[in-house]
């Protein structure tokens, strides 16, 4: 993680957003145009639009023109950087939870012990 924390905060702030998380779970079934990925959200499309451009722009994501046709597909290399992070974060729990629970039982024995 050190040598990752902008990337790692970008692709967080990215995913904070409902309506990027929706794109994202769209273009987990394949690529689509802007205005089919627009669609089922109610806002203007130059306001849809700003968040395709986030997600581009941290790498989630990645487009292509094919003459006045915008197409996005998923990047999901990126997502490795948080899964990562979250990982490491989960261990460190688990290790910590049995600890805990290696002191919590060794109290008990000591407790049956009197």
């Amino acid at each position: 993680m050190p040598h990752y924390p902008g990337k790692l905060d970008q692709v967080f702030q990215a995913l904070a957003d409902p309506t990027r998380r929706a794109v994202l779970q769209r273009l987990s079934a394949g690529s689509a145009s802007t205005l089919e990925l627009a669609r089922p959200f109610r806002m203007a499309l130059p306001s849809f639009t700003q968040h395709l451009h986030m997600l581009e722009k941290t790498g989630l994501v990645r487009s292509r023109k094919s003459g006045r046709v915008r197409r996005y597909e998923l990047a999901p290399q990126r997502l490795r950087v948080a899964e990562e992070w979250i990982l490491d974060r989960r261990q460190l729990w688990e290790r910590r939870l049995d600890q805990l629970d290696a002191y919590l039982l060794a109290m008990k024995e000591d407790a049956n012990e009197k």
